[in-house]
Parts: C-alpha cells; structure tokens; sequence
C-alpha cells in the first residue's frame, strides 16, 4: 500500500468549485475508517470526540498515548491520507507533536484556539500566541502535516463573524493550510469566506445544511466531528429494540 502524503492530501483542498467542498467523514476506528474508504471518499479526518466515545472517555479526556494509538490503527486500515485531531496539541512540544502525529501514520492534524475545558468552561487563546505556536508547528513540520487551525470564537459565544476573520487571518500568515472557525452558523459562511484567504472548514450539523449547500455557501472542506459515531450508534439502539422485540 503506497502511503499518503501531506502533498496529496493539500491538493484536495484546491480547485475545488462551489457546492463540491472537500468531504472528510470521521471515523472512530479501523472499521468505520474502511467503510468510509469503500465508499469512495478521498481523505478522512479522525474526531478527537468521536474516538473519545468509542474508547469509553469524555471528550477531551482520552490519554494521549491511546488517541495516537487509535489513530494509528485507522491509518492503518485505509490507503487514503488521514487528518488527525490533535486537540490542543497535548502539551507536547511543536517537534514533539509533529512527530506523534506523523508516528501515527497522519498527513494532517487539527489544533484548537481554547484552552482546556468544553463549552463554556473554555477560554479562547491569545490569538497572538496561537499564531507562534502555529509557526512552531510548520517550522517542526515543513511541508509533512496540512495544518487545520480550528477558530473556537463561535464555540465560546462571540457571534460576530469579525472576530472569527481575525483570528483566521493571524493563523493562516502563521502557516496553516486551512481554517476551522467551528460552529459557524450557515448565515455567517459566506462572510468568513470573503474575509479569509484559503480553504474554510465547515462542520456538518444533522439539522443543517448539506455538504453540497455549505460548499455553495463558501466552504472548501466538510467535517462532521462525532456526529457520524452518534448517527451510528442512534441505528444500532434501532436494531437493539428490534432485537429485543423480535
């Protein structure tokens, strides 16, 4: 099996018309990574809170030990490149994490702007200092990782779309391939498009728009976070009743 590139997976992100953005399925382990593969998908990108729940853990609490293990057993399993979410990083060092993330068998890696804590419990970084330790990334990096830097303001209540841009701009002339302003609402894509230069990430919500819509709405490239795991897991409880009733 030829193993995937950063180069391959970065080209995915370019030249890509409205309405056809990148689609990158989550996957929680070897099995679910195939199945995505099968299904024609080109690249995959492992949710740090999907993994968490498959492995019995609330997000953000998973060892990092058994995140880089789990990633490496997807990696594994497909011939397609595979993004890692790197979280806040883990407390490595720019060299060390690159070096995990690319031990595991990853082309790419997410990092978030918050300090620890979920939902309202998390503080926005500095934006200043995520930019550095972004530059420390790529510096460790080269040309080895696709770096998706994840934009937390809408995550910690600053709906003003301006905000998201600034960060954004800061993290992209830092060296990141991509942006993530996560839980952007549909409304505000289309300005986070015109206010920041390269590929946008979009989360997939299930009562939101399509991937084809977010891409019409300005998004390069779709992810889904957990949201495929819990799908699966609201079909097997279907299945249990059923096993159940039979």
């Amino acid at each position: 099996m030829v193993t995937p590139s950063a180069a391959a997976l970065r080209a995915l992100h370019h030249g890509r018309s409205p309405g056809d953005p990148l689609v990158l399925p989550g996957p929680w382990d070897a099995a679910s990574a195939r199945v995505f593969e099968e299904a024609g998908y080109e690249a995959l990108a492992t949710p740090s809170a999907g993994i968490a729940l498959s492995l019995g853990y609330e997000d953000g609490q998973v060892p990092p030990k058994l995140m880089f293990e789990a990633v490496a057993r997807i990696t594994r399993a497909v011939g397609v490149p595979v993004t890692m979410d790197a979280e806040t990083g883990y407390g490595l060092t720019a060299e060390e994490l690159v070096d995990r993330v690319l031990e595991a068998g990853a082309v790419g890696c997410n990092l978030e702007d918050s300090y620890e804590g979920k939902g309202s419990t998390g503080v926005l970084r500095d934006p200043h200092e995520q930019a550095d330790w972004l530059a420390r990334v790529r510096e460790a990096a080269g040309d080895r990782l696709v770096i998706n830097a994840r934009v937390d303001t809408f995550v910690r209540g600053v709906a003003d779309p301006e905000r998201a841009i600034e960060r954004a701009r800061l993290y992209v002339a830092s060296g990141a391939d991509c942006v993530y302003p996560i839980l952007a609402p549909p409304e505000a894509i289309p300005a986070l498009r015109a206010g920041i230069e390269g590929p946008v990430n979009a989360l997939a919500m299930p009562d939101g728009p399509s991937p084809r819509e977010l891409g019409e709405l300005g998004a390069t490239r779709v992810t889904f976070g957990p949201g495929l795991l819990r799908r699966t897991m609201a079909a097997l409880r279907e299945i249990g009743d059923g096993l159940r009733r039979a």
